[in-house]
């Protein structure tokens, strides 16, 4: 049934890449803007006509991303003096800090209990509006990023205002509003209610908390993000009720990373090179959830082959199989929702949750920060053909020269950095240290798992770490804040490098960059430069409770 679960998602998935795909690359090419989008432009004061370079589209981004921050934090902050507080408190700065960096950066980390830490404005009109722009974002650098390899001799990549825009109200909030539908019928509550007004439950009367979960629900996972009304997140029937919603919402994580690679060969105009893209990401993705599934399934440590199954943080009503699943989908995109805690993984499917995100989520990734992670590590990799055999490298028409290895290189370091220094710094500190519930290899994977999903910008925790202190919400949230923007100022440049060079005609030594090998080659590339930059760290945790 496990596999059948996988199957079924990849049809899914690829009866809807087609339309979905094409109804991207409308929304990105258009000319036309909607009375609502001028509206919103005129609110703005935008001129929705004119295009930006690569550095005015940077500031604009920087500036809208620093205005939200100021925005999530101060209604966190005063969210107790606002309506729908349900009489919650403000929240505490450094909660406020780490999570309104949080949920700017789509990484949606949460060191609190939502149903007991903030009202339903602040839910809503906060976390919930940035689960939309956040994720629009990320939709816009990659668009802007395909645009610096499609256009010829430009100084511009497009208008960040009106990819926010319409990334918002064309894309996200159609497929939310029909996705909330659809987990609404399924059970997941949508309502207004406070604390002990739902009664009636499961034949008898529960004193329960509801809330506008199924439209968060839909977007949290549609957008890629995490961030759940509930503590425990997508593993409680109010947020994933069955086993159906279970897979929907699998299949709404990975529908916009999946198909916005057709966007981007419809955008280059060849679109043999967007389905090489999603046959890198599908060959990660697979291997990712096959060895998940098989370390899971074989229940390969002491205590799960003492019990038959390795069921310990896992939801009896998705099992091992759909649960593991979950959790390879969740890490390879930026998503962070889960429904089973990794903490309780056997060390190697714990490991494969790490490892999915130390790729650079890539497989497919966010949205669109999936998309430009995979570009960027295809500039490496015709780099890297193009020393073997003595030619300038170059892809789709464009060379890729010094200016350009370097804007690749330096996003491709950004997460390494972070992640290791972040680690070292707190397995180096007592306010590190005790937060960590467990010792040895195991506690020493909690403390990587955190900081690599804060600098992947993905959200999941793995749990046994008491992260809610003012030490772990300063630090993490700086790793959130770096590792989201100094890798999009490195695309935005490359964009703009691109988008100013006039293509170069193929010739007999131009490296075919649609073909078979080139997919082996990139994903070859990836896999070892994750393991170059993380195995000594991976020896450390994972592979040492694995072996030992």
């Amino acid at each position: 049934m496990g596999w059948i679960f996988i199957v079924s998602l990849v049809v899914a998935l690829g009866l809807v890449y087609r339309p979905l795909g094409d109804h991207m690359h409308r929304v990105y090419t258009t000319p036309r803007h909607s009375r609502v989008e001028r509206g919103l432009y005129r609110l703005l004061g935008v001129e929705p006509d004119g295009e930006q370079r690569w550095g005015a589209y940077a500031r604009s981004l920087l500036a809208f991303s620093v205005l939200s921050v100021l925005f999530v934090y101060g209604m966190q902050r005063l969210q107790d003096k606002l309506w729908l507080s349900l009489g919650m408190a403000p929240v505490p700065d450094h909660v406020a800090w780490n999570t309104a960096v949080s949920f700017v950066t789509n990484t949606n980390w949460q060191a609190y209990s939502g149903e007991s830490t903030m009202g339903h404005l602040t839910q809503m009109a906060a976390l919930a509006v940035q689960n939309f722009v956040s994720a629009a974002v990320g939709l816009g650098v990659a668009v802007a990023l395909v645009r610096g390899f499609a256009r010829r001799g430009s100084d511009t990549i497009g208008n960040f205002w009106v990819d926010l825009v319409r990334g918002t109200l064309r894309i996200l909030l159609p497929i939310a509003f029909v996705g909330a539908l659809v987990l609404v019928a399924g059970g997941v509550v949508q309502n207004l209610a406070g604390p002990q007004e739902i009664t009636g439950l499961a034949g008898g009367t529960q004193h329960l908390t509801g809330g506008p979960v199924a439209g968060q629900e839909a977007i949290k996972v549609l957008g890629t993000n995490g961030g759940g009304f509930y503590n425990a997140n997508s593993a409680h029937p109010f947020e994933n009720a069955t086993s159906w919603t279970n897979w929907f919402e699998i299949f709404l994580i990975l529908l916009i990373p999946i198909c916005l690679t057709r966007t981007f060969g419809r955008m280059v105009g060849q679109v043999r090179q967007g389905y090489a893209i999603l046959a890198v990401m599908s060959v990660l993705a697979l291997t990712s959830m096959t060895l998940v599934n098989v370390f899971e399934l074989q229940g390969g440590a002491t205590v799960p082959q003492a019990a038959g199954a390795a069921m310990e943080g896992k939801e009896v009503r998705f099992g091992v199989a759909d649960s593991a699943t979950f959790a390879a989908a969740t890490t390879l995109t930026s998503t962070g929702a889960v429904n089973s805690f990794h903490d309780s993984y056997t060390p190697f499917g714990g490991m494969m949750t790490l490892v999915n995100m130390m790729l650079g989520e890539v497989a497919p990734g966010g949205a669109g920060a999936g998309l430009y992670g995979m570009l960027i590590l295809a500039v490496i990799t015709v780099f890297v053909a193009g020393l073997m055999v003595g030619r300038t490298p170059e892809y789709l028409g464009k060379k890729i020269g010094a200016r350009e290895i370097k804007l690749a290189s330096l996003y491709f370091l950004v997460t390494p950095v972070l992640v290791l220094t972040g680690t070292a710094v707190a397995m180096g500190n007592q306010a590190g240290l005790a937060a960590m519930l467990n010792d040895g290899p195991h506690g020493f994977s909690e403390i990587l798992y955190a900081f690599t999903s804060a600098s992947n910008n993905n959200g999941s925790a793995f749990g046994g770490v008491t992260v809610n202190t003012p030490w772990y919400d300063v630090a993490l949230g700086l790793c959130m804040a770096l590792g989201r923007f100094l890798p999009i100022i490195f695309v935005l440049a490359l964009a703009g490098s691109l988008a100013r060079q006039t293509p170069v005609p193929e010739s007999a030594g131009t490296l075919p960059t649609h073909r078979p090998q080139f997919v082996g080659l990139v994903a070859g590339v990836t896999v070892v430069l994750v393991a170059l930059t993380f195995l000594p760290a991976l020896a450390l945790g994972p592979i040492a409770e694995g072996l030992f």
